[in-house]
């Protein structure tokens, strides 16, 4: 969360690599399809949550390019 409102009070996403945000976010989207298949609340919710904020950082990285 914090990288995002940088990001969203700077209008610069310059300090955040797309390779590595991309990266990241398959690993997290892997772990969100793990927690589904255990049906772990808590690694649902945590990876879930965190997928959604770096898609937010994504779009900023997109949108103040």
């Amino acid at each position: 969360m914090p990288q995002m409102f940088k990001t969203w009070q700077t209008k610069s996403a310059k300090d955040v690599s797309l390779v590595t945000l991309i990266t990241f976010m398959i690993g997290v989207f892997l772990w969100l399809v793990y927690g589904i298949y255990l049906q772990s609340l808590p690694i649902i919710l945590a990876n879930g949550m965190t997928l959604v904020f770096n898609f937010i950082i994504l779009w900023l990285k997109i949108r103040y390019r």
